[in-house]
């Protein structure tokens, strides 16, 4: 499965920061549930990468990736993880060096028209916009859409559900990436049934198809 397959699995990517170990399966339990199968766990916290290898082991039909991969060893350790993919907040020739050499997909984050000239020469077209809103959000999509008609996006930071639909109808954007379906009161209360009702909302997103995607 490669990036653009695991973008186009379904509309919203839930960006996931676990603070308790306790939580990570449950949790993902949840939001597969709700029909959310790809979740992308940041390496923000001491437990990630064991939270990532027991979803990995423990969920069935989890698609499990690596958020916030900024150092060249963060590949390996993903990999030794259980995770199918990973997300940077950003490119450098470093990131692209160990991208190359690693076995995991990489979803890389631009922000600007050079970043994306940049990850382009380096074989990657499909991109994470980020931190989306503050690169300038819909319009800058738009922007980027003529220059670079071969690159599509998924836009993170600072999207919400009300917002989700207004950058899932542009044509050069497969998937958008929230915090908003896994609520900090949500999952230190254990409650997985909102999770699993939110998961179903994001679901139903509307989502046109892709130029070059086609219907099965």
């Amino acid at each position: 499965m490669d990036i653009l397959d695991i973008m186009r699995t379904g509309p919203v990517i839930p960006v996931i920061v676990i603070d308790r170990l306790e939580d990570a399966v449950p949790l993902a339990r949840a939001l597969v549930a709700g029909g959310v199968r790809v979740l992308e766990l940041t390496l923000r916290t001491p437990v990630a990468l064991k939270a990532i290898e027991a979803i990995a082991n423990e969920v069935e039909g989890a698609i499990i990736g690596v958020g916030t991969i900024a150092r060249v060893q963060d590949f390996d350790a993903s990999l030794k993880a259980g995770a199918l993919f990973g997300v940077s907040p950003g490119l450098t020739p470093e990131l692209i060096a160990a991208a190359r050499d690693s076995a995991l997909p990489l979803l890389p984050g631009v922000m600007t028209p050079s970043d994306v000239i940049a990850a382009r020469a380096a074989g990657f077209t499909e991109l994470k916009l980020f931190p989306a809103q503050q690169a300038g959000g819909i319009g800058m999509l738009k922007a980027l859409a003529g220059p670079f008609p071969d690159v599509t996006f998924c836009p993170t930071g600072g999207i919400s559900a009300a917002t989700a639909a207004d950058f899932l109808v542009l044509p050069n954007v497969a998937c958008v990436g929230g915090s908003w379906l896994t609520p900090a009161e949500a999952v230190a209360g254990k409650d997985w049934a909102r999770i699993t009702e939110l998961a179903r909302q994001a679901c139903a997103l509307a989502r046109p198809a892709l130029q070059g995607e086609t219907s099965s």
